[in-house]
């Protein structure tokens, strides 16, 4: 080889390098979304920690899917979820229409929104247990493509996590998946004030392929070597970097 093409050849070689890896159609259309104007700056500031372009990818989430996101709180992933599916989709929000920020509510009135639909889907909260009350709870769908829970799993006992599961099974087309994101905690460790809102990963599998569902992959895109699993999610020295297991299940095929 001559000189001048081992050159060229190395240049280019190390050029594809420092792009990284090329990304996909629905990345490039959620890096685009999350540059856009109804996102505020404080949104903006957790897209590294929350890194939605790899974890939508990692669900297979497709832009003319039906899904429902489970309790959106702030509406961080909705901003992004709305107009994703805005065109050929549809998204379902489902939660109590009374924990809806404001900002929220009118942000779904918007144009990029306009295929969202809000669903009181009947939960409460059980103040005495501090978990979610899912007495009254309900899923009236069953032709989902996809159910996203991130970081709400923690919030039910583990009784109310099968009544959810069972839920979620019923509400999903077969081949439906369920993606699942939430704070880490160690392994048979037991509950405590600090550890409340983190789940221990296998504990979650096993409620899963007890509900029905068959595990798909997990990821380790929110694995954080310095969070010791040990102090509750929201103290300063760990929030904004806590360790989060990643889970896709499926329903099986008819």
């Amino acid at each position: 080889m001559k000189p001048f093409s081992l050159i060229l050849c190395l240049g280019l070689s190390l050029s594809a390098l420092a792009q990284g890896p090329q990304m996909s159609d629905l990345q490039k259309r959620v890096q685009e979304i999350m540059n856009m104007e109804h996102r505020s700056q404080a949104s903006k500031d957790r897209d590294r920690n929350r890194n939605p372009v790899r974890a939508l990818e990692f669900f297979r989430i497709r832009e003319d899917m039906k899904v429902l996101e489970f309790m959106p709180g702030a509406g961080w992933y909705t901003e992004i979820l709305g107009p994703l599916l805005n065109e050929k989709g549809e998204l379902i929000v489902a939660t109590n229409p009374n924990w809806i920020p404001k900002n929220l509510n009118e942000l779904l009135k918007t144009e990029n929104f306009s295929n969202v639909k809000v669903y009181d889907n009947g939960i409460g909260w059980d103040r005495e247990n501090r978990c979610f009350d899912t007495s009254k709870m309900k899923l009236d769908v069953a032709d989902l493509d996809m159910v996203l829970s991130i970081r709400e799993y923690h919030g039910f006992s583990n009784e109310g996590a099968q009544v959810f599961n069972k839920q979620v099974f019923k509400a999903l087309k077969p081949g439906g998946y369920y993606a699942i994101i939430d704070h880490t905690r160690r392994h048979m460790e037991a509950e405590s004030g600090e550890n409340g809102r983190r789940r221990d990963p296998v504990l979650i599998i096993k409620h899963l392929l007890d509900a029905g569902f068959e595990f798909v992959d997990y990821s380790d895109m929110f694995f954080r070597p310095d969070d010791e699993l040990r102090y509750e999610v929201g103290r300063k020295t760990v929030t904004g970097n806590t360790d989060r297991f990643t889970f896709l299940f499926r329903k099986p095929e008819a």
